[in-house]
């Protein structure tokens, strides 16, 4: 008797911690979505789309992040894109296409100022860990947020080939972090207008005789290259806990922005910083 006793207890448990059984699923999959884009992406989002089938396919749906992962053979998969460039594409429309299929008629005639919101969902990419991904000047002209899937930075890698002025430009507020950027020329990050910010990243620039031209990272906000149309109030860039190696300098600046508050830790192989580049 004892023993059945405790069978039961034991089947109880399991059948009353499993997923499936959890209140939180009585929600619908629109209630579930909103709730997980609560949730930082890097662990929470991810860790939530191992709990089970359902979660899986809500945590990872494009209207909450987009992925590129080379290693997929079939892009048909909704979110997933062979490459960086293809990725912050798709990121500018994949809301405004939900939102107006899902609002129909009202949709068509509300797309003029559906245009103009600050998009949540769609606005993180994800980008898988191993290998290299290529990246040449490719401009981000909305708010997003680029991460790196690996548990630590140099897991992935987004590489500036020689003869591009860039890996990534900036003119929006956007995130970068668990990213490692490489340069052969030129510079890992241009910042052209407003807020960059800079989080646990490595930063290289290849070590060779014409290292001088190279900076990691280079602003040219408030220098009136750009019409005032593309110019934010808040022009800045903030970097913390970030790996810089290589080039002349970390930062090189040519409009109305100065390095501030500067922090370093030196580790045994490499410097860490924290730093701020804003208004003088």
């Amino acid at each position: 008797m004892e023993v059945e006793e405790l069978e039961k207890r034991k089947s109880r448990k399991i059948t009353s911690s499993s997923p499936s059984s959890a209140l939180i699923n009585n929600l619908d999959d629109g209630c579930l979505m909103h709730i997980f884009s609560f949730l930082s992406p890097i662990p929470d989002r991810y860790n939530t789309a191992l709990v089970c089938h359902r979660w899986c396919y809500l945590a990872c749906h494009p209207r909450l992040w987009l992925r590129v992962d080379r290693s997929v053979q079939d892009f048909s998969e909704p979110g997933v894109f062979p490459n960086i460039e293809e990725a912050v594409s798709a990121a500018r429309y994949i809301k405004l296409l939900l939102l107006i299929c899902g609002l129909g008629l009202y949709g068509i005639l509300l797309r003029p100022y559906l245009q103009t919101l600050p998009f949540r969902p769609g606005d993180t990419i994800l980008i898988a860990a191993g290998g290299s991904h290529l990246a040449s000047n490719i401009q981000i002209k909305k708010p997003l947020c680029l991460i790196g899937g690996g548990e630590l930075p140099d897991e992935t890698t987004v590489i500036c080939l020689r003869g591009s002025d860039s890996a990534l430009e900036f003119l929006s507020t956007c995130k970068l972090t668990n990213l490692t950027v490489k340069a052969e020329l030129g510079c890992c990050l241009l910042h052209r207008s407003g807020r960059l910010i800079i989080d646990e990243c490595i930063l290289q620039c290849e070590s060779n005789p014409l290292d001088y031209l190279s900076c990691p990272i280079v602003s040219t906000a408030g220098s009136g290259v750009f019409p005032s149309n593309l110019k934010s109030d808040g022009d800045s860039i903030s970097v913390s806990h970030t790996r810089i190696e290589g080039g002349a300098k970390a930062v090189l600046t040519s409009g109305d922005l100065a390095l501030q508050q500067v922090r370093v830790i030196y580790a045994r192989t490499c410097l860490y910083f924290w730093f701020d580049v804003d208004c003088r």
